[in-house]
């Protein structure tokens, strides 16, 4: 991996890290799914004058259409689940959670798009689950119905990052590339579409006196511009530069900016279920990126 794209992957983990942030704030006083329209409302306007400044070239090269339906995959629904799991996890859960994304992109991969599950991936995928079970079993917050309702919640959106990192490749980027920024914008664009109706139905019941709140604004600004409009920015240049499997590995640097962050600012509390499930799907991630032993000796040779 180039420097450059070192530096992107670092900076998305630290800014994906202070998003379970933000939303675990947001959530408790706008709801959870106000919280994810207007988390990818801000985005779209935020990629629109990030590209004006730019004076990018609108060219979607007859990819509109695939951008939407990335954009429902890769950010709409995640966007709602990890808003409604904020309802009953801390951000530091969430975080490690997102850290199964690599792990489902491995088994999507296999299932769906034809890559080879070899027997380390295999055990890795069950290591990370392993960690899952570890972190919920035995972390902090009670073993109750909520807690399943949440982690379900998670896994459905890393599920969801599985499958959109492999339609970004094959839609976009080995269908001739397309500029990272439009590729973001018309994802969010699609993402806002997809969650219109359920705003629309939660709107009424919305608080409006939380909106009186600069801090609100404030996080709100935050997830918006910088977690979302500008990290996908760098989600989909990694792509485009290093392939999905390794951006995928953004999410194993994101449980310890977003411990860090739940723990400093929110209080939350850290236990030895946050490091022995860490651990178990950090272990587990190393079996599934890790080269395979006869790739590694052709790299030698070569």
């Amino acid at each position: 991996m180039k420097p450059a794209d070192l530096i992107r992957l670092l900076s998305l983990a630290a800014i994906w890290g202070a998003s379970f942030l933000f939303i675990r704030l947001l959530v408790p006083d706008i709801g959870a799914l106000p919280t994810a329209f207007l988390r990818v409302l801000l985005s779209s306007i935020g990629l629109l004058v990030i590209l004006a400044v730019l004076r990018s070239q609108w060219d979607f090269r007859g990819k509109l259409g695939k951008t939407l339906v990335i954009g429902i995959v890769s950010s709409g629904v995640p966007a709602a689940m990890y808003a409604l799991a904020a309802q009953v996890l801390p951000a530091g859960y969430s975080a490690i959670f997102n850290a199964t994304t690599p792990l489902m992109g491995v088994l999507i991969g296999a299932l769906f798009f034809s890559e080879k599950l070899t027997g380390a991936k295999a055990g890795g995928v069950l290591m990370g689950l392993a960690g899952v079970a570890v972190l919920t079993r035995t972390g902090p917050v009670a073993f109750d119905q909520d807690l399943l309702w949440g982690a379900a919640a998670c896994l459905l959106a890393t599920t969801c990052y599985g499958f959109a990192g492999f339609m970004t490749k094959r839609w976009i980027t080995e269908a001739g590339g397309m500029d990272s920024g439009l590729v973001a914008l018309g994802c969010q664009i699609g993402a806002t579409l997809c969650l219109v109706p359920a705003f629309a139905w939660n709107a009424p019941a919305m608080p409006l006196t939380p909106l009186l709140d600069m801090k609100v604004w404030l996080s709100l600004a935050a997830l918006g511009f910088v977690c979302t409009s500008f990290a996908y920015i760098l989600y989909f240049r990694l792509i485009a530069n290093v392939g999905p499997v390794k951006t995928m590995t953004v999410t194993f640097l994101i449980p310890p900016f977003g411990v860090f962050w739940g723990v400093l600012l929110l209080d939350e509390s850290l236990s030895m279920a946050h490091l022995q499930g860490g651990v178990l799907i950090a272990l587990a991630l190393w079996l599934v990126l890790k080269p395979a032993p006869v790739a590694a000796e052709t790299a030698r040779s070569v």
